[in-house]
């Protein structure tokens, strides 16, 4: 009678051997399928109803001057308001009662457009040469579309983050509770399950949010919003690959955090350090979208730069070099904090009873 000798698998397929796990186990629930065609659904309504509801915007209103009144109804796209003279008319787009201003000029037109922060696409547009613009103020992003971007900025790395991590703490209680883990540990290290568990989460985790940047990019596109997403576009992409690794490093942290206790009911006062950290980061951008210094500070440290680096490049606030020192940063941040992460659920894991302290978690 012949034995088959069992072979421990290496490190890398150890690894997606436990990430495939994770994954399947993840895709076999109905509340993981649910919560994200919730999410999916609700992305897409509302890049959808932006949309409607600029489709048919009521007219903006036109100032216009002397001879410049019959060019602006021969545009016959906007309300035209006549005004006294040429600095009525400022004082008008200054105080925001109508969007721009036609004037007489001495350009190719004839007439001279005054605007607040940025020349007026749709006005321009209409001539067939284009017009001398006058801006009255340095250009500046729209306040709401800035919070739009940051409340969506937020929301995600917030609903992700938070899901995916919460499921990777429960995941190693009840691993532990049960005894299953040993079974594990007697087929693959403990490092290859950590590193299976975060690369099995991190997957799913990063192909939600490719999927919600997808969507909303086709979305914006359908219904017209080109524009938008021309402008949108550049710091999707960077949020999506910030995401990849600050989650990872979330990752590392609610799995070492909850290998300390035994019991489902001490997950949360394990893990609520790391749970401000995905916080912190949501509450900052929405208070401080449009505040550069606080934006700035955000998007060098690790845990609140997938959500402050993108910003700032939605904001134009941040140089080329920027994104990719901010990711190199995050990049051997998260490295540290894998390694440490590593010890402390390895001296945790098959612990039982008491909560593991600090300490004895750290220990060599």
């Amino acid at each position: 009678m012949t034995t088959t000798k069992y072979t421990t698998p290496g490190m890398a397929t150890g690894t997606w051997l436990v990430a495939e796990r994770e994954i399947r186990m993840r895709l076999r629930s109905k509340a993981f399928l649910i919560s994200t065609g919730i999410l999916l659904v609700i992305v897409l309504a509302s890049v959808v109803i932006g949309g409607l509801m600029g489709a048919n915007p009521p007219k903006d209103k036109l100032a216009a001057v002397g001879s410049a009144v019959a060019v602006a109804e021969s545009l016959n796209a906007f309300e035209v308001v006549e005004a006294k003279s040429v600095d009525e008319a400022r004082e008008l787009v200054q105080s925001g009662d109508v969007e721009s201003a036609v004037v007489p000029g001495e350009g190719p037109t004839g007439v001279t457009v005054i605007a607040l922060d940025r020349a007026p696409s749709m006005v321009v547009a209409l001539f067939g040469v284009s017009p001398d613009v006058e801006l009255l103020e340095s250009d500046a992003q729209d306040d709401f579309l800035v919070y739009i971007v940051a409340l969506g900025f937020g929301l995600v790395f917030f609903m992700s983050a938070l899901t995916f991590g919460s499921t990777i703490a429960q995941s190693v209680v009840e691993e532990k509770q049960t005894r299953i883990v040993e079974i594990l540990m007697a087929s693959v290290p403990v490092r290859v399950l950590l590193a299976g568990k975060i690369l099995g989460n991190s997957i799913l985790a990063f192909a939600q949010i490719v999927l919600i940047a997808a969507l909303a990019g086709v979305g914006m596109l359908t219904t017209g919003q080109d524009i938008l997403l021309a402008d949108v576009g550049p710091s999707i992409v960077w949020f999506a690959v910030f995401f990849a690794f600050g989650f990872v490093l979330l990752a590392a942290l609610f799995a070492a955090t909850s290998a300390l206790v035994s019991r489902m009911e001490d997950v949360g006062s394990v893990t609520s350090p790391v749970t401000m950290l995905v916080m912190i980061p949501y509450f900052l951008v929405i208070f401080f979208n449009n505040n550069p210094l606080v934006l700035a500070i955000m998007s060098y440290v690790p845990f609140s730069a997938p959500v402050g680096m993108p910003m700032r490049v939605f904001l134009g606030t941040a140089a080329w070099w920027e994104p990719l020192l901010s990711l190199a940063l995050l990049i051997v941040t998260t490295i540290g904090v894998v390694a440490v992460g590593s010890r402390m659920y390895s001296n945790g894991l098959l612990k039982t009873g008491a909560r593991v302290k600090l300490s004895e978690a750290l220990a060599k």
